[in-house]
């Protein structure tokens, strides 16, 4: 019975760890857009090297996730990641296209979720 409370809290940290990084990532986003939009042309390869990055953390949120439901920890971050890294994918597409009636919208949902997911994983009890 304690290994699984061990495992289940080294587990849970693991996540907390990796939402909490991707929350940084995805904030940073409009930080770079807007640096581009203003007129430092360098920044769209910063936002396009953070649109990586988030990308990233997201499937590896997906997998910790899916390990911390299999330790019977909560759920719900998995299909919250799921749908974040499905959202991702199609904002990531979007920005490729330069379809930015799509990209900016989706992106203020985006930071949105993965913000209310970060408080989330930190309210859950070990």
């Amino acid at each position: 019975m304690s290994g699984t409370v061990t495992t289940r809290s080294r587990t849970l940290v693991v996540n907390r760890v990796l939402v909490s990084a991707h929350a940084v990532a995805i904030i940073g986003q409009p930080v770079f857009a807007g640096g581009y939009l203003g007129g430092d042309y360098d920044m769209l390869w910063l936002h396009k090297w953070g649109a990586d990055a988030v990308s990233y953390l997201a499937y590896a949120q997906i997998l910790a996730a899916l390990v911390l439901w299999l330790v019977r920890g909560p759920r719900w971050l998995f299909w919250v990641s799921l749908l974040l890294a499905a959202g991702e994918t199609a904002q990531y597409l979007a920005g490729m296209a330069g379809a930015l009636d799509l990209h900016i919208p989706l992106g203020v949902a985006l930071v949105t979720g993965v913000v209310l997911t970060t408080i989330g994983i930190w309210r859950v009890d070990r």
